[in-house]
């Protein structure tokens, strides 16, 4: 446990350099206009501080350095002739000039760079961001977290991309997506992503002690989001589970079942390959006459504890039931004839596209209640 906890605690102070050195590297026009107004005050008050040592009245101080900075040309206040006074009124125009223009010179270059329309995109994401309730945090926008990313700007769903990799995330935002430039791990970071808001979070990188910092994190900050989490090794897959994932996604078991599927059914796994070039999930399906649906058994439905084999259409075509989920988040997928619906749970079906309304229909005809794409149907 001691090596682990050293391996992730480096892991994370690397990360953390890696941040800070970007972050740095972005605010460069910035720290130079702040650094150019911290030696422009420096000089003005040295200055006024020796003209008043000379004997100068303090406005006569403050005017003397203004005039002698901007070069105004009206004239000295009182006659300089001691070489101190020289000697100061020469390091007034050095110095002066040299804060003016870097000062000028670090705002020119966050023109030139972009920084400050970046600056008022960042504003404008941000107040769109804070408007979402409900979407998803995405962590990570590499490949996986790419592909997952335009599924769900292709379905409609809202969502906001995190990462500290710039290139990643400018390419993100060249496709319209909501990105935040930071460390996922980092509390203020998803609370700055509306993670209390959110319905679900999905940590896709490709090292698995973040993943896990991320989980931890998010699921204390949000007991009720639902976290997918991505694992490279199979043995992270229960330490996940553990530290509040919902699900783990194995990248690596599932190329490998593919893999082997196309192995042992190349045509009925070319034939689905050739469905999935076609379109989204939906779209294949629909390919051969089929649509995924969900059936939620609410209070009053005719269902409540009775056996899925009650469950009937009047159609020749039928349908599969894929699954159950209960109400209290477990999933049981095949189930048996004889399972027992109680009140809250979904039913998961593949049929007919012309069955499942059928059925939807034929429970609202009762008198109850059933929920069908998300619509409570009664009489």
């Amino acid at each position: 446990m001691t090596r682990v906890a050293q391996a992730v605690a480096s892991e994370l102070a690397i990360n953390e350099v890696e941040l800070r050195s970007r972050s740095l590297a972005a605010s460069g026009p910035f720290r130079k206009m702040i650094t150019g107004v911290v030696l422009f005050l420096a000089v003005c008050i040295v200055a006024v501080i020796g003209y008043v040592s000379a004997g100068w009245k303090l406005e006569d101080s403050i005017y003397m350095v203004i005039i002698t900075i901007f070069g105004v040309g009206y004239g000295e206040v009182q006659p300089i002739e001691s070489p101190g006074l020289r000697a100061l009124t020469i390091m007034v125009i050095i110095a002066g000039y040299g804060a003016v223009i870097y000062t000028v010179g670090g705002f020119m270059q966050m023109l030139i760079d972009g920084e400050l329309n970046r600056a008022l995109g960042a504003r404008r994401m941000t107040k769109e961001i804070d408007r979402l309730s409900d979407h998803t945090i995405i962590c990570g926008v590499g490949r996986m977290g790419t592909i997952l990313a335009r599924e769900l700007h292709a379905s409609g769903k809202s969502f906001v991309v995190v990462d500290c990799d710039e290139r990643s995330l400018q390419a993100a935002e060249d496709r319209g997506y909501l990105v935040i430039n930071g460390d996922a791990t980092e509390e203020h970071v998803l609370e700055q992503a509306g993670i209390r808001r959110a319905s679900a979070l999905a940590t896709v990188l490709s090292d698995d002690a973040t993943n896990v910092f991320i989980t931890i994190t998010a699921r204390e900050m949000n007991p009720q989001v639902m976290i997918v989490a991505r694992g490279e090794n199979p043995r992270t897959e229960k330490k996940l589970l553990g530290c509040g994932a919902n699900r783990v996604v194995l990248p690596t078991a599932i190329g490998a079942t593919k893999v082997a599927q196309l192995i042992i059914r190349p045509t009925a796994e070319n034939f689905l390959e050739q469905l999935t070039n076609e379109g989204s999930t939906k779209e294949e399906l629909g390919l051969i006459g089929l649509q995924f649906d969900e059936l939620e058994v609410t209070s009053g439905s005719p269902l409540v504890n009775r056996s899925l084999s009650h469950i009937e259409v009047r159609s020749n075509h039928g349908f599969l039931i894929v699954g159950i989920r209960h109400a209290d988040g477990s999933t049981v997928l095949n189930p048996p004839a004889d399972t027992t619906l109680l009140d809250g749970d979904v039913v998961i079906v593949l049929g007919q596209k012309d069955d499942i309304p059928q059925l939807a229909e034929r429970f609202a005809a009762t008198g109850n209640k059933m929920t069908y794409r998300g619509v409570t149907i009664e009489t």
